[in-house]
C-alpha cells in the first residue's frame, strides 16, 4: 500500500530528528569510550533494528543505546537508553509518550544495577501532561517545539507547517522539496534544529554526562551476621566478598550480603544477595572484566 504524502512527510521530520541526535551522541560516545548502538547491521544481534531484551524475554526496539564495553561483536552494559519522536498534534502526544515509557522502563528495570540514563528527544506538539509523565519517571527530555521545526525547514526553503486541513498535494510538494535537497543540505538542516534550540540541547547533554560519568565514591557491604565494611572501588569490594565468605566458614554462615553503591552525584543503588556468586555478579555489572 502506498504511503500518503502526509505520512511520508511525518517520516521525513522524524528522520531529521534522528539525524540531529545521531552526531551529538556519536561524538559523546567517542569522547567517553562508549559504543553507540542504533539502527543498522550489527553482528551480535539479528536484523537491523536496535533491539534489546528485558528480563521477561520481551524485545524492545529503540533509537539509540550508549553502552559500556560494547562493540560490533559484543553487546555491552547500557549506560543510556534514548528515544526520539515527532508528533504534530496533541491528541497523539500522550500515546507516543506511553510507547516510549513501555519500551524504555522494562529495560531500565532489567539493567537497574547499571542505573542507565533515560532520555527522550521529542519534536512537534506535546502536552505539558505528556512531558511531565516522562520526567516523573526519571526521563530527561529534550523538546524541540513545533515552531523551531518549521523554522529549521524554512531555512532551506521548505514550508513544514501543516494542520488537519492541509491537502495531500501540499504535502507532496513538501516531500518533493525535501527530496530535492542534497545530502549535505539535509545534514545542515538537522544541525539547524540543534542551533535553534542550543540551550536545551546543552542541558540535555549535561544531564547525560552527569549520569554516564558519575563515579563510585563508596561501596558499603553488610554480611548479615557481621559488621558493615566500606571500600572505595569495585575490585576491592569483590576481593572482600570472595575472601570474607571463606573466613566466615569457621563461624556463622553468611545469610545474605547487602550492598550499597553510592555515586558522587548522590545516586544510590542497593542490592541484597543470598550467595557470594550473585553478589559478585552484581558488582561486576559496574566494572566489566574484573
Amino acid at each position: 500500500m502506498a504511503i500518503s504524502p502526509a505520512h511520508r512527510f511525518g517520516q521525513i521530520i522524524g528522520d531529521v530528528l534522528e539525524d540531529a541526535a545521531r552526531p551529538l551522541l556519536a561524538d559523546f560516545a567517542d569522547r567517553h569510550g562508549l559504543y553507540l548502538d542504533q539502527k543498522g547491521h550489527r553482528p551480535c544481534r539479528p536484523g537491523k533494528k536496535c533491539s534489546w531484551i528485558d528480563w521477561n524475554e520481551n524485545s524492545h526496539d529503540l533509537d539509540f543505546v550508549l553502552e559500556r564495553g560494547g562493540s560490533l561483536e559484543k553487546q555491552g552494559i547500557p549506560a543510556a537508553f534514548i528515544e526520539t519522536a515527532w508528533r504534530r498534534y496533541t491528541k497523539h502526544s500522550r500515546n507516543k509518550v506511553q510507547e516510549i515509557q513501555g519500551a524504555v522502563m522494562p529495560l531500565a528495570e532489567t539493567y537497574r544495577n547499571a542505573g542507565p540514563f533515560k532520555g527522550a528527544i521529542l519534536a512537534g506538539v506535546f502536552t505539558a501532561g505528556a512531558l511531565t509523565q516522562l520526567t516523573s519517571l526519571g526521563f530527561t527530555v529534550l523538546y524541540f517545539p513545533y515552531e523551531s521545526v518549521v523554522a529549521a525547514f524554512a531555512s532551506f526553503g521548505i514550508d513544514a507547517s501543516s494542520d488537519e486541513a492541509t491537502p495531500d498535494d501540499e504535502f507532496a510538494k513538501k516531500v518533493a522539496a525535501f527530496e530535492a535537497l542534497t545530502s549535505d543540505q539535509r545534514t545542515q538542516l538537522a544541525a539547524e534544529l540543534l542551533v535553534l534550540n542550543q540551550g536545551d540541547v546543552q542541558h540535555f547533554m549535561n544531564s547525560l554526562e552527569e549520569v554516564v560519568l558519575r563515579q563510585i565514591v563508596r561501596i558499603t557491604i553488610v554480611p548479615l551476621h557481621g559488621n558493615a565494611f566500606q571500600v572505595a572501588t569495585v575490585p576491592e569490594a569483590i576481593s572482600f566478598i570472595e575472601g570474607y565468605a571463606d573466613a566466615a566458614r569457621a563461624s556463622l554462615p553468611v545469610v545474605r550480603y547487602e550492598i550499597e553503591v553510592r555515586y558522587n552525584n548522590g545516586n544510590v543503588i542497593e542490592g541484597k544477595f543470598g550467595d557470594k556468586d550473585s553478589a559478585v555478579e552484581f558488582l561486576r555489572s559496574y566494572h566489566p572484566g574484573v
